[in-house]
């Protein structure tokens, strides 16, 4: 009877020790200090940004001017009738790096200014219809400062964690101008952005992974007949495409 009473005692004192190490995880969740608690609670705050981008350019439907019939925008009858198809090749990803003045305007709301800075390429491929001619392919090289100002939209803060939406717009200048390469893209632009992120709280600083889509409406396409300073074998490349919008998407962390 002893035995059976000493198992016993052991198994509750067993059964007790399961359940105190199955809870010690959330107990400690949930006394976790919060990190900088009154950070979102200033005026304004300064940070800076690193990340990655992807650039693209998307070209709208148009008139085929023979026809007047709607054709892809990235096909364009030229040389004899013939028709060229062009894409822009799997998107190569750049470097971005920018600084951040976010301005707080109410609880959850917050007025920023992140202009950034971005080193690009995109490369555009030209494919002939009917095969005559041999693939042909022209690299752009970017070298784009944005300039927008953007919303914040926070959720509530749980713990060290605080998800955001941000929408905004602004204009970019590039510096990355080639007068050498078969196509130059107008220096300026103006876009829109939106994107998501969360805000992660440390014991120093606050890292906000991040990403945005930014959509251009310029047509940023110098036309052949304005660039004298290129050979006559050289106008395809501007001459089978009408226009040029730059697309970008950006993925980056902010330090805040």
């Amino acid at each position: 009877m002893e035995n059976a009473s000493e198992r016993s005692i052991v198994e509750v004192k067993r059964r007790k020790l399961i359940i105190l190490f199955a809870l010690l995880p959330a107990t400690l969740f949930g006394q976790q200090a919060m990190n900088r608690p009154y950070v979102d609670e200033k005026l304004v705050h300064f940070g800076f940004s690193l990340g990655v981008n992807l650039m693209s350019f998307y070209t709208p439907e148009t008139l085929d001017p023979l026809s007047g019939m709607i054709i892809s925008g990235n096909s364009v009858r030229v040389f004899a009738n013939e028709v060229f198809h062009t894409r822009v090749s799997t998107m190569l990803p750049g470097f971005s790096v920018g600084f951040i003045t976010d301005l707080r305007m109410t609880r959850y709301l917050s007025l920023r200014f992140t202009p950034q800075l971005h080193f690009g390429q995109r490369i555009i491929n030209y494919r002939a219809e009917s095969g005559h001619f041999d693939r042909l392919s022209t690299d752009v090289l970017s070298l784009p400062i944005t300039i927008p100002l953007e919303i914040k939209w926070s959720a509530e803060r749980e713990g060290n964690f605080r998800p955001y939406i941000i929408a905004g717009g602004g204009f970019s200048y590039n510096f990355g101008q080639d007068k050498k390469k078969p196509i130059l893209l107008k220096p300026f632009d103006y876009f829109v952005q939106f994107g998501a992120g969360i805000d992660l709280y440390f014991e120093w600083f606050k890292l906000c992974p991040e990403i945005k889509y930014q959509i251009g409406f310029n047509n940023v396409l110098t036309p052949s007949h304005e660039r004298v300073e290129l050979q006559p074998q050289e106008f395809f490349y501007s001459d089978a495409l009408q226009r040029l919008n730059s697309h970008m998407i950006t993925i980056v962390f902010n330090f805040e």
